[in-house]
């Protein structure tokens, strides 16, 4: 019997879509799903996975994103400096923040940024209010972030 009680890594589903395709014999409906990965160590990876059931669709966006995992630059429990970021529509905003602020982010940043193990960071989101692209966003800015400097 194999035990797998501690998970390697987080998984939090941002966002179901039902798609639907017309076909000869009818309409097909399948599931695409988001998903945020993390092993709240600093890795963090986002993955999109289609399929006809949503498990299925779950599992892929899973694999996907442990696949591209990147590695968040960290200063404590906070981001080593403030970024901006544009990625199509979604615009985001990150600050680093003094120890005991905690997350202050919206759904789709807070996700994110829970799931690399950031614990201190000011977010806003100032563009658009699709889930997927403020994801998108928010991943590519924590890709942007540059190394706190050792001796300060």
């Amino acid at each position: 019997m194999m035990q797998q009680s501690v998970k390697e890594y987080d998984e939090k589903v941002i966002q179901v879509n039902r798609v639907s395709k017309k076909t000869k014999g009818g309409n097909k409906i399948g599931f695409s799903v988001l998903v945020v990965v993390g092993d709240k160590k600093g890795r963090v990876g986002v993955g999109l996975g289609g399929a006809p059931d949503v498990s299925s669709a779950v599992r892929k966006a899973v694999t996907y994103a442990k696949k591209h995992l990147i590695n968040v630059p960290m200063h404590r429990k906070t981001i080593p400096h403030q970024i901006n970021i544009k990625l199509g529509a979604a615009k985001i905003m990150l600050k680093p923040a003094p120890p005991g602020t905690g997350v202050i982010a919206g759904g789709a940043v807070r996700a994110v940024v829970e799931a690399a193990g950031i614990r201190d960071i000011v977010s806003k989101i100032l563009g658009s209010k699709n889930q997927a692209s403020n994801v998108y966003a928010t991943l590519e800015a924590l890709r942007h972030l540059k190394r706190a400097r050792s001796a300060e």
